[in-house]
């Protein structure tokens, strides 16, 4: 088992020396630093369960191996069409994370008893019930059903806000009101709520070279965090109060993870972007994982003194464009884009006194911006311990599957 934190240079070393039969582009994982960045997750979760976001993975091996942790339970899907597959696959417990609209999925789930029994489906609109009706083409299986809470910040009447725009139910009666509509329903079981805190969980307060927005982010999560404890308690109390069946309530995400577990109405957390670590989780206060998910690019071109070109890289990560959502050259340490050019879609220059030691065919590492987006670009992920490669993967990807 390798220490927590390395020495980037003799990573560098052990992943080269790993792959060196291996052409790039490629993928990888180090299964050390995963299993790492896993037991530090559920150390902080306190002994509520994780259940592991799929979306921030898209590998079903990795996804397995989080999994077979202690202290994981559950998977949480991004679209209903994956979460089906998934339980297909043998997943017994699958939360989809968003609405669906997807007309064929819904009557699969409707027709058959043990994907119905595998899979909860996510609401947050009474409409949605009727559309799933609509939508199960003579399928009788009870769907089961979690209610989203909107967890945002709103200051000065509203007219200040912090947190994703998601669930319009954010006052605890109106989640209870709709937790009536879904139990007067016939063919719906109401059996789970979540509330997703991405403005503590997903933004990072220890940006450096950025003091003064560091110290207002850190300031804006903790009233954050207090406001929403107190109005998830009562939330959750009332939705109990009608449902007293209720079977999880699922929250935080990998930069609330011990906050979020601290709270007595949450009964599991959901994590995943913290098992691989891409780059954007590289600036919390509140913890500190290892970079297990990478890929490498290989020099094409020496076009000068001081610059290698590289054959692609242009794979941006969702969300707001800007320099933060590019992937960054890792190793070796000090290269750098060219201004003029950024990561491109077939090629990228990189600048830096490394570039000169670097021969065509060398391998230059990299790591993304977020977690789950690098296996869209992937069919395989090739699996390191110490240095040596000891498996190879599909991606989402690879197994013939892109559900978004």
């Amino acid at each position: 088992m390798l220490p927590a934190f390395t020495h980037p240079t003799a990573d560098r070393a052990r992943y080269d020396r790993a792959t060196a039969h291996l052409d790039a582009p490629l993928a990888v994982c180090d299964l050390a630093a995963f299993d790492a960045n896993a037991a530090d997750l559920a150390a902080r979760a306190g002994g509520k369960p994780i259940r592991v976001a799929s979306k921030s993975v898209r590998c079903r091996a990795l996804l397995e191996r989080a999994l077979a942790h202690d202290g994981f339970r559950g998977v949480m899907a991004f679209t209903l069409a994956e979460a089906l597959w998934l339980a297909r696959c043998g997943v017994r417990d699958v939360l989809v994370g968003y609405p669906s609209v997807d007309r064929d999925a819904y009557a699969e789930l409707a027709a058959d008893p043990k994907l119905a029994a595998a899979v909860t489906i996510m609401i947050d609109d009474p409409a949605q019930l009727a559309w799933i009706d609509a939508a199960r083409a003579g399928g009788v299986e009870e769907i089961r059903v979690c209610l989203e809470l909107d967890t945002a910040l709103r200051l000065l009447g509203g007219r200040l806000r912090f947190g994703a725009r998601r669930s319009p139910l954010h006052s605890p009666g109106q989640l209870a009101d709709v937790a009536r509509t879904v139990l007067r329903r016939p063919g719906f079981a109401l059996v789970g709520v979540m509330a997703y805190e991405g403005h503590v969980a997903g933004v990072g307060d220890r940006v450096p070279g950025r003091p003064l927005r560091s110290g207002a982010v850190r300031l804006m999560q903790r009233a954050a965090r207090a406001e929403l404890a107190e109005r998830r308690a009562v939330a959750v109390r009332a939705v109990r109060s009608v449902a007293p069946g209720l079977e999880f309530v699922n929250g935080g995400g990998t930069g609330s993870v011990q906050h979020t577990a601290a709270e007595d109405a949450v009964t599991e957390i959901a994590a995943g972007s913290g098992l691989l670590m891409p780059r954007l989780f590289d600036h919390y206060t509140s913890f500190r994982g290892r970079p297990a998910s990478l890929f490498a690019l290989p020099v094409v071109r020496r076009p000068g003194f001081g610059v290698v070109t590289v054959l692609g890289g242009g794979y941006p990560a969702s969300g707001v464009a800007g320099a933060d959502r590019l992937p960054v050259p890792w190793l070796p340490e000090g290269l750098r884009y060219d201004p003029a050019e950024g990561p491109g879609e077939v090629q990228t220059p990189l600048l830096g006194p490394p570039a000169d030691d670097l021969l065509v065919g060398d391998k230059v590492w990299f790591r993304h911006a977020k977690a789950g987006e690098l296996c869209e670009r992937f069919e395989s992920v090739h699996l390191i311990a110490d240095d040596h490669v000891v498996g190879t993967v599909p991606t989402y990807r690879g197994e013939g599957h892109a559900f978004l």
